[in-house]
C-alpha cells in the first residue's frame, strides 16, 4: 500500500519538480518556487531515493526506451570558441 503524501505536498508536482531539477540541470535550491520549498522536495526525494523506488520506476522505462527523440541535430550542436583552431592559430 502506498503512503499518502506529505501534507501539501501534491504527488505528481512532486515528481514533476524532480524532473525540472533534473532536465534543467540545476541545484535543489534554484527550483521554481511553484513547486514549494526546496528542502522538503529534497528531503521526500532522499528519502524515495534510499528505498529504492527511482530505480524501480525508471529501470522497466529504460528498458523500454525509444531512443529517437535522443537523436542530434548537428544544425544546432556548437562548438566551443577555442575549438575552431588548432593552437597557433590559422596559418596561410
Amino acid at each position: 500500500m502506498s503512503r499518502p503524501a506529505p501534507r501539501g505536498q501534491c504527488p505528481p508536482l512532486f515528481v514533476e519538480a524532480v524532473l525540472y531539477r533534473y532536465r534543467a540541470g540545476i541545484p535543489w535550491r534554484d527550483l521554481p518556487e511553484r513547486f514549494g520549498d526546496f528542502r522538503v522536495v529534497h528531503t521526500r526525494f532522499t528519502r524515495l531515493a534510499g528505498r529504492g523506488v527511482w530505480e524501480r520506476v525508471f529501470a522497466p522505462l529504460a528498458d523500454e526506451a525509444d531512443n529517437e527523440y535522443a537523436m542530434i541535430d548537428a544544425t544546432i550542436v556548437r562548438a566551443h570558441q577555442h575549438s575552431a583552431r588548432a593552437k597557433g592559430g590559422c596559418r596561410g
